[in-house]
């Protein structure tokens, strides 16, 4: 456990303390029903402990355009428990997006929130803790996986190699962490003022720069359903992420341009001293080489501008990020 920029002020007792959890889902109908009653166990406990208050808390599910029987799902939950609130997206958005549109729609209800997958392989247990921090004047705290063992290798070094290398491309994450994470009422209203449509909450957010701590803690296994982040998504993330964050790449680009256009005058300078000393050329394959390969770097180079100006495209044209389809108790 670490913590950086702890103040001395205190959330005085008489405050306000409403508390939302807010959950993203995806075709969740199979562990819905547990991640309910657990959410609904967990904040009864803290409720207990005095550390939220139980009137104006609750949970917050947003279903991202669910093809299964999520909806019902949260229909029957909401039901059968009052602290239960929904918003369903008119079509799947991605996770980013649909967090997002939690974090908003708490903004002016809740004094903090905590955001946690709806598999629920986050630590429950370390909710407390990251109220008491927040009880301490902290407004963001971290929740940090000490190890990746239920992951699949490939995804964890997948995951490694991002952590690993995203300080290179100028991204203040936090190694480990995902989007299990409290955030305080003023953190949520610093988001709103962020309109880009290409989202990376994973990177935004540490930019904030608001007072923050980390608390580790051991990643379960999915107990029910299947992981709705396969390698493909996996990537989509971490190029949003870059792209969205940081001109690296550009700036790469240009040293890339920057190095051939010396390796070529160098090579020309070569091939003009063995010509005037009597030396003739050869090799064609060699040429070939060359070709093929300044061919391939121009290729990738084109890449990388047309991510950065199809997301320009994006952002010019200022559309919705999403549509609220159906409301449940908000």
């Amino acid at each position: 456990m670490s913590q950086t920029g702890i103040t001395s002020e205190s959330k005085p007792a008489s405050a306000s303390r409403r508390l939302w959890f807010v959950v993203p889902c995806f075709n969740e109908q199979e562990i819905l029903p547990t991640t309910v009653v657990r959410l609904k166990q967990t904040l009864n406990e803290l409720v207990d402990t005095g550390l939220c208050d139980q009137h104006g808390s609750g949970l917050l599910f947003i279903d991202d355009g669910s093809t299964d029987q999520t909806w019902l799902t949260l229909q029957n939950a909401a039901h059968e428990h009052t602290c239960v609130k929904a918003l369903r997206l008119s079509r799947n958005r991605g996770h980013q997006t649909a967090l997002l549109a939690g974090l908003l729609d708490v903004v002016n209800r809740a004094d903090c929130c905590i955001s946690v997958d709806a598999d629920l392989q986050d630590d429950l247990g370390i909710c407390a803790q990251m109220l008491m921090y927040w009880l301490q004047g902290l407004d963001i705290v971290y929740g940090v996986r000490r190890q990746r063992t239920v992951d699949t290798f490939g995804k964890r070094l997948w995951a490694s190699l991002f952590y690993r290398l995203s300080p290179l491309f100028g991204l203040e994450g936090i190694h480990g962490h995902a989007d299990f994470r409290l955030l305080s009422a003023r953190v949520l209203k610093a988001i709103a003022d962020y309109p880009e449509r290409t989202l990376y909450l994973r990177g935004l957010i540490p930019l904030l720069g608001f007072n923050s701590a980390t608390i580790s803690y051991e990643r379960q296994r999915r107990r029910q359903g299947s992981t709705k982040y396969p390698f493909r998504k996996s990537l989509s993330l971490a190029i949003d992420g870059i792209i969205s964050l940081s001109a690296y790449p550009l700036r790469l680009i240009a040293w890339f341009g920057l190095c051939a256009a010396l390796s070529s005058l160098f090579a020309m300078l070569g091939l003009v001293a063995r010509y005037l000393m009597g030396g003739t050329v050869h090799g064609w394959t060699s040429l070939m080489v060359v070709i093929v390969a300044a061919t391939g770097v121009q290729m990738l180079a084109l890449g990388v501008i047309g991510e950065y100006l199809s997301r320009i495209y994006r952002e010019v044209k200022r559309r919705p990020r999403y549509h609220i389809q159906d409301r449940i108790g908000v």
